[in-house]
């Protein structure tokens, strides 16, 4: 993990452009037992510590159908990390690497991803396992593990087609 505005050796820091707007809603916050990016995993387990998705109304009613999943996907934003390095040197790696071939917090747009065990749903509170992230970190989205869908059907003649042109 980079401690604050460290640049390690290769490591490279880019001005960012000016941002934009992409209409990002947080649906909810993250409770972690982690406070500090230091004492925080590298990646979530799913016999991990006990977390909370405290989900934010209006989108309470969109939990309903959830508890059937063994498995959740959580998707959350990064609100802590730098957003400036193209090139980083993982620690005791020695060699620096792009941001978009590593799992690194520190990204443009610093979303984190993890498949995390569903152990249950407390009215708009989803309890999870398996998460690696800070305290009171941002919630984008909740969805059922892709793994428990089955596979859509290879395409067939016609499925594509729009009518007469």
């Amino acid at each position: 993990m980079v401690r604050l505005n460290e640049i390690r050796a290769g490591e490279v820091a880019v001005d960012l452009p000016p941002a934009t707007d992409a209409g990002l809603i947080f649906i909810g916050t993250i409770r972690t037992p982690w406070t500090d990016r230091l004492a925080c995993p590298r990646q979530g387990r799913l016999d991990g510590p006990l977390c909370r998705l405290e989900i934010a109304e209006p989108f309470a009613p969109a939990l309903a159908g959830l508890e059937q999943y063994a498995e959740v996907e959580v998707l959350y934003w990064l609100d802590r990390s730098r957003r400036d390095l193209v090139l980083q040197s993982p620690r005791h790696d020695g060699s620096a690497r792009g941001a978009f071939s590593l799992r690194s917090p520190v990204r443009p747009n610093p979303i984190g991803t993890a498949r995390a065990r569903l152990v249950g749903i407390e009215g708009a509170t989803v309890l999870v396992q398996g998460l690696d992230c800070l305290d009171g970190t941002p919630l984008i989205d909740l969805k059922p593990d892709r793994c428990a869908f089955t596979p859509l059907a290879p395409p067939q003649p016609g499925d594509f087609e729009t009518g007469p042109a």
